[in-house]
């Protein structure tokens, strides 16, 4: 029962019962209860005054890793007997470490401070202020409020690192990388053979070219290895990422995403990522570290959308990435976004389709039965006959199933041209 209503009837009750019976005894019994709040009338504490700071160490990590939290306060007004100093967690933020709450009492001008540790899935994380409640010594009244102390956590997608991906794209920038160029030049590859010109490398004259010309040397040419420009687009729509249990298919492809987004990176290429699915969210292209964590930062972020404007990819503001440029779509497809791809490929982009198995995710979670099963079987005939149209229009797909991470398998599948569309 509530503190205030239980009081009130321990003193108002013996009243009106002695005034109705006319027995002045009950009304003896109110006197110890109205005395109590006088007390209380008289400690009746002020409203708090706190200066408080909080630090998080670190504000920025990787899913998985412990953050440390320090809340130090300090009185700077008059002295609390009985102070609850408690720090709100945001949802999704884990409590593995410490305490988040501190009862306790503050003179003016002292001091004190709350340590916990948490973890966190990926996210963005808000931390409101910390919430103050405030009584008298006898408890008789109380109040609350909250200070103005947000800060920012920062929970990053694991980054795993794989070899490079194999693309050929027939746009490529001037600056040195580790695409093919499909011209001749310095490289590893073989590209052909031409005459000898002054500065060449003597290790380059290819002497049995050579043996049929008497005046004429022939050097090996090789094919240049340049950087390119890569968009990363993920689909976060919610007809597409399915919830089955716990476990959530948008997490996957954001691993996946991730996984990509480093490996070019790690090539010298300039990369961009758009999430589709809600409003336009574009991380403009870019190289290096600095770009690396802006697409991390991007991801940690990303989340389920649901866009009457964005549900189908027929809206994909293909503006933002150069023409003849590396497309690489994250998506589990709907079946009607088999024309708005093929837009895609006939738009001169080198699109390569990274599509997790959404039918054989959710079969994990739902109860084997004779209509289940042949439920299953008609989804994954529909989405073979999707994926086959798609790859005989020039799209490369790695058909992904989300049961083995996507980093064990991308090197296997993508370091080398062995594609889907070229299987078929």
């Amino acid at each position: 029962m509530n503190h205030s209503l239980l009081l009130s009837l321990l003193i108002y009750l013996p009243i009106l019962v002695g005034l109705a019976s006319l027995n002045p005894r009950l009304l003896v019994l109110a006197v110890p209860f109205l005395l109590y709040v006088a007390l209380g009338i008289w400690e009746k504490p002020t409203p708090p005054q706190l200066v408080a700071q909080r630090s998080l160490s670190p504000s920025r990590l990787t899913q998985g890793e412990p953050a440390h939290v320090t809340l130090a306060f300090t009185n700077s007004g008059e002295a609390l007997a009985d102070l609850l100093v408690e720090d709100v967690l945001p949802d999704g933020v884990e409590l593995v470490e410490g305490e988040t709450r501190q009862i306790l009492s503050l003179e003016a001008g002292e001091s004190g401070q709350i340590v916990y540790t948490i973890v966190a899935q990926r996210g963005l994380y808000t931390f409101p202020g910390p919430r103050l409640t405030v009584s008298d010594s006898l408890g008789v009244f109380r109040s609350s409020s909250q200070l103005a102390l947000p800060s920012t956590l920062f929970v990053l997608p694991i980054v795993h690192k794989v070899p490079a991906i194999a693309i050929r794209p027939r746009r490529v920038r001037v600056y040195p990388g580790q695409i093919p160029a499909r011209t001749g030049g310095s490289g590893v590859e073989f590209f052909g053979v031409r005459e000898y010109q002054p500065g060449d490398p003597l290790r380059w004259i290819n002497h049995r070219a050579g043996a049929r010309y008497d005046q004429t040397l022939f050097v090996n040419d090789f094919e240049q290895e340049r950087a390119v420009d890569v968009g990363l687009i993920l689909d976060v729509r919610e007809a597409t990422n399915l919830l089955a249990g716990s476990g959530s298919l948008l997490e996957k492809t954001i691993d996946a995403t991730v996984t990509l987004a480093d490996a070019f990176l790690s090539y010298g290429n300039r990369v961009g990522l758009f999430l589709y699915g809600g409003a336009i969210d574009w991380t403009f292209p870019g190289s290096g570290k600095v770009q690396r964590e802006r697409i991390l930062r991007a991801l940690a972020r990303a989340k389920i959308e649901r866009s009457q404007v964005f549900d189908k990819l027929s809206h994909l503001p293909t503006r933002l990435f150069p023409v003849r440029s590396q497309l690489v779509l994250i998506s589990p497809l709907q079946p009607d976004d088999q024309d708005d791809i093929v837009s895609l490929r006939a738009r001169g982009y080198d699109l390569l389709l990274v599509t997790p198995d959404a039918i054989t995710f959710e079969m994990k979670t739902l109860t084997s039965t004779p209509n289940t099963q042949l439920a299953a079987r008609l989804a994954h005939l529909e989405r073979d006959h999707l994926l086959r149209t798609l790859g005989r229009a020039g799209v490369n797909i790695f058909d992904w199933d989300v049961e083995t991470p996507f980093h064990q398998v991308a090197h296997h599948a993508l370091g080398r041209s062995r594609l889907r569309s070229q299987n078929r």
